[in-house]
């Protein structure tokens, strides 16, 4: 999965809602779900996301929506082996962009 955010210090909750096509109610969700989402609070109180939280989300995204895992069986996972976790999260999302980007040059030719 893509995810399209400029490159900045924090997000606002709408925009990672927005960038995940999901709604904000999932993402305050996800953060009380999940240890490895820990965000700012301004004054206000409205939660700023950092890039870290954004790559988290990312990674939570992955074992629920895209591989099917349950809440319970992503948090295990995550838990038992979370740097073989991330790191096979970064290797299939370097995999892919390459291959969108292969795709891309064979569509060019």
């Amino acid at each position: 999965m893509h995810i399209d955010l400029p490159e900045k210090r924090y997000y606002k909750i709408g925009e990672v809602a927005k960038a995940f096509n999901v709604n904000t109610s999932l993402i305050r969700f996800w953060e009380k779900e999940f240890e490895i989402i820990k965000p700012k609070k301004n004054a206000k109180g409205n939660r700023l996301f950092t890039s870290n939280d954004v790559s988290n989300f990312k990674l939570i995204y992955n074992l629920v929506k895209e591989r099917g895992f349950t809440l319970e069986g992503a948090k295990q996972k995550l838990k038992k082996n979370p740097l073989g976790t991330i790191n096979n999260h970064e290797i299939v999302s370097r995999l892919e962009s390459v291959k969108a980007e292969l795709i891309k040059i064979k569509n060019h030719l």
